[in-house]
């Protein structure tokens, strides 16, 4: 759990959004970080102090006048790792912009001196409007982090527009990534491929495999939340794309092969964890193959070797993935030595709770320089944090 150990302050202003911060209460808790909540006045008209009390099993803060907590603002600004406002709205930029501390909240802003995540929430022409423009940017100056607001449909109507709050998940991650140790993975580039690749037997009919791209999802946003600049080549998958990392998408392997090697340059490390298909029809048909009812037959040609063909930019770790069904050690590490890789993930199709379509994988890390680790059935995020371990020690 990257927050494990972690204490969290969330600040919520008066908006229609604070119900998304309800959810964000339980996503901090179930990271491992510990939550206060802090409420404006007008945030308790939106959502009642007693459910985010319910949520923390801690007493609400929101008045500078409570007895039992004289100087709270004082110890809030200094005690916690971050600071979250969750929305923050028009009014509560500009008032902590200004230095106003005429409630809790703003008085904490004001004496903090550690890290703000700041998510944006308003109506469009309010989150355009000139001051609000200059708010942020004086904020932004001063060290605050923002995330969001996004393009979607707000609180008046349905059409698409400026000023959405980020969704709770997407403002994890950038709490995350933001509490990251500092260490090896700042300013390094890594790209990650993930999911299946479909070849064209016609417009309509396709090989492929039942691989959905989680586990190398769960690698790019692990990667991003360490601290890296992420690229994500993904082929076709129904899973959201995490926040942070810039997305590629790609149909076949001849793309997935182009893609890579347009962004190999400068890469400190490539994780190969797609599932791209090994065969092509020899000829795609333009239109639809009418259906016979006896057999058709259906000439195949290898798809592109990616790691093959790559050229390796000095100093980048490259680590391959294996799924077998049988000898799999084996196969694995040769693998390892024709690919000229540094690690080869290795796991069985076959294994109960792992392999494709599933939130759990129990793999084998295979390395040029040691021994192999044998991990246990985990979930896919653990497993990826797993795999980063061990790439982090082989980074130059």
């Amino acid at each position: 759990m990257p927050l494990a150990g972690r204490h969290v302050v969330l600040g919520v202003s008066g908006g229609i959004a604070c119900y998304k911060s309800c959810m964000l209460v339980r996503r901090l808790l179930e990271d491992g970080a510990t939550v206060e909540v802090v409420m404006t006045a007008g945030a308790a008209e939106f959502v009642r102090p007693l459910t985010f009390e319910a949520l923390t099993g801690r007493k609400v803060l929101a008045s500078l006048w409570e007895r039992d907590h004289a100087l709270a603002h004082i110890g809030l600004a200094k005690t916690p790792d971050l600071i979250i406002l969750a929305p923050a709205t028009a009014q509560l930029l500009a008032r902590a912009a200004q230095g106003q501390a005429d409630d809790l909240l703003t008085a904490l802003l004001l004496a903090r001196t550690g890290p703000v995540l700041c998510a944006p929430a308003m109506n469009d022409a309010m989150y355009a409007h000139p001051a609000t423009q200059a708010n942020i940017k004086t904020l932004a100056q001063r060290g605050w982090r923002f995330v969001g607001p996004e393009t979607g449909p707000l609180a008046e109507g349905p059409s698409e527009r400026q000023g959405r709050m980020s969704e709770p998940e997407t403002i994890l991650a950038a709490a995350q990534r933001l509490l990251a140790p500092a260490g090896r993975w700042q300013g390094r580039t890594v790209v990650v491929t993930a999911g299946p690749t479909r070849e064209h037997l016609d417009p309509v009919r396709v090989i492929t495999n039942p691989s959905s791209g989680r586990m190398g999802i769960a690698l790019s946003e692990a990667a991003w939340t360490r601290g890296a600049e992420v690229i994500l080549i993904v082929g076709p998958t129904d899973l959201p794309l995490p926040s942070g990392v810039k997305a590629v998408r790609v149909e076949t392997t001849a793309d997935m092969q182009r893609a890579v090697q347009a962004v190999m340059k400068g890469a400190d490390a490539l994780i190969m964890a797609a599932a791209p298909a090994d065969y092509r029809p020899l000829e795609s048909a333009p239109t639809k193959r009418p259906r016979a009812n006896g057999r058709i037959s259906v000439q195949l040609e290898a798809t592109p070797d990616i790691l093959t063909s790559l050229k390796r930019p000095k100093g980048c770790v490259m680590v391959g993935f294996a799924l077998e069904t049988g000898d799999g050690l084996a196969k694995a590490q040769q693998k390892l030595q024709d690919k000229r890789l540094d690690f080869v993930v290795l796991n069985d199709a076959l294994e109960p709770g792992a392999g494709f379509a599933v939130a759990t994988n129990k793999v084998t890390i295979l390395r040029k320089d040691g021994a192999p680790v044998e991990l246990p059935l985990l979930p896919k995020r653990d497993v990826a944090e797993r795999i980063l371990d061990a790439v982090e020690q082989a980074l130059t």
